[in-house]
């Protein structure tokens, strides 16, 4: 039986400004069992508080900021392993530009040591240019998570991975990719939660990323079909997950 719960966020809690139905019972399910949970997302845009406030903008109310760990988050605890107090250019949101300032980095457009990349809705062409001169002299390419798109209510929108796609065609280059279905996301929050990883269930909403990224971890997995991925669309994978439901609604992490 499972311990703790690590849980994806985008099209399994919510799809752009709609709650999923169920994500609410699912949630109070958890905090009534007193269940170590975490919210692990790939969105590098938003930080914990804001994604603890759009929560409770969608009805959920009872989670903190220490519910969640982001792809910004992961991203910069990698990256201040890498070098204490480097320079970045951001191609991303303020969650991102939060994370960075938070581990003591500098942003900077002149040499700096690396450009991080995450989705942008602000994404044009004068910084796609930036970008690519600023790796091409030797600024390492670093992106959050590799995303090509987001669940939204009425359909999906381009994510990070469209971004880091159309600088890597540019340089010649791959970015080293912090984010989903990378282990060290899995391992900070399982190291977060204080557990196992075999003592963790991964839920999610993607095949390539949480499905994977949780298989790989050692953590039992399941599959939640009110984002991205279909019956059809999981049919072509060489692996499955452990458990399979339309939506959260219908988990009871006590029988897992």
């Amino acid at each position: 039986m499972v311990k703790s719960v690590i849980c994806d966020m985008d099209g399994v809690i919510y799809r752009g400004k709609q709650l999923i139905p169920g994500a609410n019972d699912f949630v109070q399910r958890l905090l009534a069992a007193q269940t170590p949970f975490l919210f692990l997302t790939n969105n590098a845009e938003q930080t914990p508080l804001d994604l603890k406030i759009k929560l409770e903008q969608l009805g959920i109310q009872g989670v903190t900021t220490d519910n969640f760990i982001t792809s910004a988050m992961a991203t910069a605890m990698f990256l201040k392993q890498q070098k204490e107090h480097a320079s970045a250019y951001v191609l991303g949101g303020g969650g991102l530009i939060s994370a960075l300032y938070n581990v003591g980095f500098s942003m900077s457009e002149s040499n700096p040591d690396y450009v991080v990349v995450a989705k942008s809705t602000m994404f044009n062409f004068d910084q796609l240019k930036k970008a690519v001169r600023l790796i091409d002299n030797g600024a390492k390419f670093i992106g959050t998570n590799p995303d090509m798109i987001d669940p939204i209510e009425g359909g999906n929108e381009p994510a990070a991975g469209t971004i880091l796609a159309a600088i890597s065609a540019a340089t010649g280059k791959k970015p080293y990719i912090v984010g989903k279905p990378n282990a060290l996301m899995m391992t900070l929050a399982t190291r977060k939660l204080g557990v196992h990883a075999e003592e963790a269930v991964m839920i999610g909403d993607r095949m390539d990323t949480d499905i994977v990224g949780g298989m790989e971890a050692g953590m039992k997995t399941a599959l939640v079909l009110s984002g991205v991925t279909t019956p059809e669309i999981m049919a072509h994978f060489p692996y499955k997950p452990d458990y399979v439901f339309n939506n959260v609604g219908e988990i009871d992490p006590a029988v897992l």
